[in-house]
């Protein structure tokens, strides 16, 4: 098939049929949205056959005068193919379109964006190929009913190509990381300090078994550190384990900011289509930061296992509130995913400091999301 992706591919012939699906008014009135009420696990497509989804956009609010905050944290996307009972996408939906924290922001990437007005257009250009049919569902844990908008833009074919791997994309979180206790500890040491030298510890984006490649990932971090002193949050290196490989892995990093391909604890924002940062945090690196790598033109090969991690700060001494997205593709059947924490354990955490166990086992009742 043409690699659609490039403009010198345009002009060649092309096999299937374009088709969508979409929340028309099936009245011919203008009430071109699906009514999803609190509690409702709603399918919103259903595809039959092979093909591959090629296009997705969403849009969503709540059907209420007032706007409800969170809501992309509080909507779940599901994605299965091939008459599978368990997803291969499973994610918040704002973190699945490539932004964090419950929010949203005008952003533009290869593969995902978020568009005006204030990045409420959800879209993504993954390739999503099926080869005996595909359903998506939205799940709602909002407290309000929601319009839901959407098109959903495939191409039908007669048959899929064997080589064609399935997409999939998972949602991870650890409030707070597993980090050291500051006491007896100058700032130095905590940054610094201390030697990693396994890769234990990590905070994971992708825990995957099988043969495929990994695209890339968002990540959303929440410094929880309270401190005057400096306060950078990305010294931790990522580390991927290729194939059940030792430490050191093949792919072994020097920073956070160097995989997301930014320099010198950066704050500024920017979006490219393969790396960005859409938040880059407050004064000394305070708040919260998201930001985003697709390996599009250099995706992460694996035959047996692939485990992308990176360090919680350097040798994984501090205490976040991190969250991710990972996206792969791989041939099924995948590994089953844990169980997505419920809508309480998804939500972001205020912007108030100081952060201690004591605070996070008031928000999340006694209990570590």
């Amino acid at each position: 098939m043409p690699n659609a992706n490039q403009l010198s591919s345009l002009s060649l012939a092309r096999a299937g049929k374009r088709r969508r699906e979409s929340s028309y008014d099936r009245s011919g009135g203008n009430k071109d949205y699906f009514s999803i009420r609190p509690g409702d696990n709603t399918e919103i497509c259903k595809l039959q056959g092979a093909g591959a989804i090629t296009h997705i956009w969403m849009t969503m609010a709540t059907d209420a005068p007032a706007e409800e905050v969170f809501l992309p944290r509080k909507i779940v996307l599901r994605m299965y193919w091939d008459g599978e009972q368990k997803p291969s996408v499973e994610a918040p939906i704002g973190d699945f379109f490539g932004m964090g924290h419950g929010l949203t922001r005008n952003y533009t990437s290869a593969p995902l964006m978020m568009s005006p007005e204030d990045g409420k257009a959800f879209n993504s250009f993954f390739r999503m190929p099926f080869a005996d049919g595909a359903r998506i569902t939205i799940e709602s844990e909002a407290e309000q009913p929601i319009k839901f908008y959407f098109y959903i833009d495939y191409e039908q074919y007669d048959s899929l190509p064997a080589e064609e791997l399935r997409f999939h994309a998972k949602w991870h979180r650890e409030c707070p990381t597993e980090g050291i206790t500051e006491d007896g500890i100058d700032n130095a040491n905590f940054e610094f300090g201390g030697k990693n030298t396994t890769g234990e510890g990590n905070y994971v984006i992708l825990d995957a078994v099988g043969r495929g490649h990994y695209v890339g990932c968002n990540l959303n971090i929440h410094n929880l550190r309270d401190t005057s002193e400096w306060n950078w949050y990305g010294e931790g290196d990522d580390m991927i384990f290729i194939d059940g490989e030792p430490w050191p892995p093949t792919l072994h990093g020097t920073g956070m900011e160097d995989y997301f391909n930014t320099a010198w604890c950066p704050q500024q924002e920017v979006c490219t289509p393969y790396h960005g940062i859409i938040l880059g945090g407050g004064p000394n690196w305070s708040g919260k930061i998201s930001t985003y790598r697709y390996h599009i033109l250099d995706p992460i090969m694996f035959e047996k296992s692939l485990k992308v991690t990176i360090e919680h700060g350097h040798n994984n001494h501090r205490s976040d509130d991190y969250s991710s997205t990972a996206y792969w593709y791989q041939a099924e059947p995948h590994q089953p995913f844990p169980e997505l924490p419920k809508v309480a354990k998804r939500l972001p955490l205020p912007d108030i400091k100081p952060f201690n166990q004591a605070s996070l086992d008031r928000i999340f009742g006694h209990q570590n999301p």
